[in-house]
């Protein structure tokens, strides 16, 4: 039987024709301890704690992030850590970039000093626009205290490089009623329309600020599949629409070597991409691409194997 199995496995990865490996070729997990272990003594925190801070998306809440806080919970428990699930944008995620830093930035150091938290890391999650959020908030002076902190940055489809050039039509069509509509400063700035000189646009400044090569780990998960943010800019690379567009192409080159240069030059800064396929049903959602969007947040088969496989690496 099992053999049948084997060779089954195996026809299927040559007609995946994709370079990986598969779930069950592990012979080690990123953890091997069990979900639910025996309770043990409350350990010592003089240490500190680890901090995870989760910033939600577009329009999201702060339970958007709800599912990848219990899977790194149950998968290093008793790992000192304490999750900070981001709320002060819920109500209005189209407002610019700079006043929602400043509300993350304010949660961010309310939450340590109510709860006399000691730390000693600061990781980040972030999902969609959340992600520019995040970044943001490493440029602030009142930040500075903490960077020789920062651990983990998890990049779940986040808009790095904007929205320019995304392949669907009708989810930038969509987003051009939505920005009007709205009136959404944050939208404006994600389609780098915020300003005529597009080096004076947020994203391209904030590009040139400093922040991601003080993490350990940089880690950017994107999908092939997500049509709201493309591809390319949620790993940070060229696309070949942007190498023949003379008028914004180098523009756009220039924020990725902004973006990546630091990080080749950090020593202790990993940067690790994964892309990700969902198996997802074929429906409307699939379709014009929100479903990979909103995958890498309710998925539990996508955030269980990740996690195991390679996730939890970036948290212990």
């Amino acid at each position: 039987m099992f053999h049948v199995f084997y060779q089954a496995k195996e026809k299927f990865k040559k007609e995946l024709k994709i370079e990986g490996f598969l779930y069950s070729d592990l012979t080690v997990l990123a953890s091997d301890i069990p979900y639910f272990p025996p309770e043990e003594e409350e350990e010592n925190l003089e240490d500190g704690i680890h901090l995870v801070v989760c910033v939600h998306g577009l329009d999201g809440n702060s339970a958007d992030l709800r599912l990848v806080k219990t899977f790194i919970e149950l998968g290093l428990p008793g790992g000192k850590l304490d999750f900070l699930m981001s709320e002060k944008n819920q109500m209005d995620t189209f407002a610019d970039f700079d006043t929602m830093t400043d509300r993350l930035l304010d949660e961010i150091i309310q939450h340590i000093q109510l709860y006399n938290l000691s730390i000693s890391r600061i990781s980040f999650i972030g999902h969609s626009l959340g992600n520019i959020i995040i970044r943001s908030v490493l440029t602030r002076p009142r930040f500075r205290y903490y960077l020789n902190k920062l651990h983990t940055f998890l990049s779940l489809s986040g808009p790095h490089l904007g929205t320019l050039y995304n392949s669907s039509t009708l989810v930038s069509t969509g987003l051009w009623l939505m920005q009007k509509l709205k009136k959404s400063g944050s939208l404006l700035q994600l389609t780098f329309r915020d300003n005529a000189d597009l080096r004076k646009c947020f994203l391209y400044q904030l590009s040139q600020k400093t922040g991601l090569q003080y993490f350990k780990n940089v880690v950017l998960v994107a999908s092939p599949q997500d049509r709201y943010v493309p591809f390319h800019s949620a790993r940070i690379e060229m696309c070949k629409t942007a190498l023949k567009d003379r008028h914004t192409g180098p523009v756009y080159a220039e924020m990725i070597n902004n973006l990546l240069g630091p990080l080749v030059e950090a020593k202790d800064c990993t940067l690790i991409r994964h892309n990700v396929f969902h198996a997802l049903p074929n429906t409307a959602n699939t379709l014009i691409g929100r479903a990979a969007h909103i995958a890498v947040l309710d998925s539990e088969l996508f955030l269980e194997k990740f996690f195991l496989v390679a996730g939890l690496n970036y948290f212990k």
